[in-house]
């Protein structure tokens, strides 16, 4: 909440609103549906203890039982504003999350992490930290700079639903005409107007911006809504808001001017795009320093021609593209098709390719492949291709395509030599499945025990009963061995009111394995920000049911102490149960 509306009004409310409800143990939902900073709660600042300097001291009088409230509001408090998305209690985190983290940590941090291709359970965590409302740091970092890294992170890995709520939920902070551009820019770059323009009411009406102001105008005009259109672009250059060149290509597509003028402007996607629609005969080379949304815009309007299929140039300018993910990869393979070889150059490929250039050499290995009929001889030149390209700086642009043509080669086919090197090379796409669960209750953490976790609606009753039962079982047998993932169950289920054996001494089991110092400590420091990006690092690139014993339970360990709930039934149910 921004704390320039604690007011003396409010004040009085709290401090009726504390006498009558101090003994209620009911908690408050303290977000309705479009949460922004001003709709937090005066209670929800109290009940988080906001800063350890208090702003609203609490006394209890011994003498009546009541409540004082005594102001001591500075002017660095009355500044202090929350953005986000999700409501802190969502994931068990605070509006105090960051403020004992000094920001080179956290800079530091979320460098590492950007770094990194976040499995699905890290992103989500990931993304659940950075957007739950919440104070930023109070030490070496501004409110802004904290806020571009969240920005910046979203849309270097397009969660474009993300920055749309995030847009709709907040009123205004810095880089909220980076979103706008973005989101226009991306709808843009489809080259999909038609499906653009639906999408063009993604941010709420309340928001101003000149730059999506005409995006809007241009699609009334798209959809042959020119009386409307002209109304809004009317008021947009009273405003203003408009400009010489936007007003030149409006005027056109609204038939009031009938020659359209020459001029090419590609310093915003906006600007590019009615420019490829009205000048005649468009005609634009892109290079390495054009901006990858009119790469992609080109790319998808298929306005990239190549007129001399020998400019070499121009086609490194598109392989560096391509490499970026900036220019249709397949096109590429189309262009190495049609450079022009001798039939001799071609026979003699592998001798001669080495005295080529680097998309000569390419091309001619490529049309060598082909040609060639035998998968000895195409997995040979495939390898050989993917060394070209990796010489090059290249390998996105190949790697997915190597993959593809690997997996085209049966099997039994390809010999025993080249098994390997095959394997290495193809990309799995299939996308990570939990499966279903299979309850083993010879084994403590496979148990049907784990239901407390996997299945919401189980009675506490059930588990305490069936607890006992799986126990008197297991203890029979003189050789089982209690593992890490059923001491990170047991002192779960404990902390969750379920009454352990009294043979199951978790202290100590738990002296048996190390749980990492550091984290603790950003626990005793109230650091829960900071601990839950260093679990997202932790997870990194593999998924929760992939990490090894001791790691769940350290991890497990931590969650509990952190009371951080939610995530660690994520864990216990993700990475505990047996699954087929």
């Amino acid at each position: 909440m921004i704390l320039t509306s604690l007011n003396k009004r409010l004040y009085i409310f709290l401090f009726f609103f504390l006498a009558s409800n101090l003994y209620s143990e009911e908690t408050v939902d303290i977000w309705k549906k479009e949460k922004t900073q001003s709709d937090i709660s005066q209670s929800e600042l109290i009940k988080q203890k906001i800063p350890k300097n208090n702003n609203l001291v609490i006394k209890n009088n011994s003498n009546n039982s009541k409540i004082e409230i005594l102001e001591k509001i500075n002017t660095t408090e009355k500044k202090k504003k929350v953005y986000g998305v999700f409501d802190p209690a969502t994931n068990n985190f605070s509006l105090n999350m960051w403020t004992n983290t000094p920001g080179e940590n956290i800079k530091k941090i979320f460098e590492r992490i950007n770094k990194l291709e976040l499995s699905d359970s890290a992103e989500t965590l990931f993304t659940n930290t950075i957007l739950t409302y919440s104070f930023p740091p109070s030490t070496n970092i501004t409110e802004e700079e904290f806020l571009e890294l969240k920005i910046n992170w979203l849309i270097k890995n397009k969660k474009d639903n993300l920055l749309e709520r995030f847009l709709n939920k907040n009123e205004n902070f810095q880089g909220k005409k980076k979103i706008i551009q973005y989101l226009v820019d991306k709808n843009i770059a489809e080259a999909n107007l038609n499906e653009g323009c639906k999408k063009s009411d993604f941010i709420s009406k309340d928001i101003q911006d000149s730059y999506l102001e005409k995006f809007k105008i241009y699609c009334l005009v798209f959809n042959d809504k020119k009386s409307e259109a002209q109304l809004i672009f009317d008021i947009l250059k009273d405003e203003g808001l408009s400009d010489k060149f936007f007003n030149s290509k409006m005027n056109y597509l609204l038939g009031i001017t009938i020659k359209p003028d020459k001029i090419i402007k590609d310093n915003n996607l906006l600007n590019f795009y009615l420019s490829s629609i009205t000048v005649p005969d468009f005609n634009y080379e892109p290079d390495d320093k054009t901006d990858k949304f009119i790469w992609e815009y080109l790319n998808a309007a298929n306005l990239i021609k190549i007129n001399d299929i020998e400019d070499t140039k121009k086609i490194q300018t598109l392989e560096k593209a391509a490499n970026e993910n900036t220019y249709n990869k397949e096109k590429i393979f189309d262009i190495y098709k049609k450079l022009p070889f001798e039939i001799s150059s071609l026979i003699n490929a592998e001798g001669i390719y080495q005295s080529l250039e680097g998309i000569e050499a390419r091309a001619l290995i490529y049309q060598k492949y082909l040609l060639s009929d035998n998968n000895e001889n195409k997995i040979k030149l495939l390898i050989l291709l993917k060394d070209l390209f990796k010489k090059d700086d290249l390998s996105n642009v190949y790697k997915k395509f190597l993959s593809e043509r690997l997996k085209e080669i049966e099997t039994a086919s390809i010999p025993t030599q080249y098994l390997e090197t095959v394997e290495r090379n193809i990309i799995s796409d299939e996308e990570y499945k939990l499966g279903k669960i299979k309850y083993d209750d010879k084994i403590l953490h496979r148990s049907r025990v784990v239901k407390f976790y996997t299945e919401k609606e189980t009675p506490r009753e059930k588990i305490q009963k069936d607890l006992e039962n799986i126990y008197k079982k297991i203890k029979r047998n003189k050789n089982y061995f209690f593992s890490a993932k059923d001491l990170a169950l047991v002192q779960s289920l404990e902390i969750d009111g379920i009454n352990l054996p009294r043979e199951i001494k978790t202290e100590e089991m738990e002296a048996k394995y190390n749980v990492p110092e550091g984290l603790l400590k950003l626990i005793q420091n109230d650091e829960v920000g900071m601990l839950s990006l260093k679990f997202v690092e932790i997870i990194g690139e593999d998924e929760i049911s992939d990490l090894d014993a001791e790691t769940i339970y350290f991890m497990v360990n931590i969650l509990n102490k952190a009371r951080i709930m939610n995530f660690r039934n994520k864990v216990l149910s993700t990475a505990l149960p047996l699954r087929n």
